[in-house]
């Protein structure tokens, strides 16, 4: 470590330069990986899920969010793939330049959040950036692009959210109206209804049938 501090300091200020982006990019790899891939869309909906059955905190959040980050590696990895192969093995070996990786990393990820993000999102934020329409989607800048793919991803999220809910939410409102015509107003229906809506869940294989959806959902 003192043999690079050392080659550092005698390599002049542009060495400082480069180890400052270099700590401030290792800085920004959670908010780039949460922002610019499927984890949001593949955490909230498992958020969902776990409300919509009422199982508090099962599973646990450190669970939750190890799934989310294992599909979203797998979702990805196409796009991983092309940006190790265009952009992190030809700059390791020196055959292109630090601003020509960026450029080629770049490229893969706004393919992926193009595919993703509405329309309508993405003139949003060009409306609101003030910037000229781009001729192709191509063209469209990554600082527009990253927050309406969140808002895109949001949305989607949602929607999934919503349908998940429903059939879980009836078995509430059943258990809701037995204990009521039964007289026994005092007994939560939560209490009564959790069991029944594991077992559907299970019955149904619920996490086959919503990793199915998540995972086609991107595609």
């Amino acid at each position: 470590m003192l043999d690079i501090l050392k080659e550092t300091a005698t390599g002049g200020g542009q060495n400082w330069i480069q180890i400052l982006v270099l700590l401030t990019a290792l800085a920004l790899v959670p908010t780039m990986l949460i922002m610019t891939t499927s984890f949001t869309r593949i955490v909230i909906v498992f958020s969902f899920v776990r409300n919509a059955l009422g199982t508090q905190q099962m599973p646990p959040n450190q669970i939750l969010i190890g799934i989310a980050l294992f599909l979203t590696i797998f979702i990805m990895s196409p796009v991983l793939d092309q940006i190790n192969n265009e952009a992190i093995k030809p700059y390791l070996d020196d055959k292109i330049t630090q601003e020509e990786a960026f450029e080629n990393a770049e490229e893969p990820l706004k393919a992926f959040m193009l595919k993703q993000t509405r329309e309508k999102d993405l003139a949003l934020f060009i409306d609101l950036s003030r910037s000229e329409k781009p001729q192709k989607p191509e063209d469209v800048p990554i600082t527009v692009l990253i927050p309406a793919f969140i808002i895109s991803e949001l949305r989607i999220a949602f929607q999934i959210g919503f349908v998940i809910y429903v059939p879980f939410l009836m078995i509430d409102f059943i258990v809701a109206s037995i204990l009521m015509s039964m007289g026994m107003m005092m007994v939560p229906p939560v209490m009564i209804s959790l069991p029944f809506k594991i077992l559907l869940f299970v019955m149904v294989d619920g996490w086959y049938l919503l990793t199915n959806s998540i995972v086609r959902s991107f595609n």
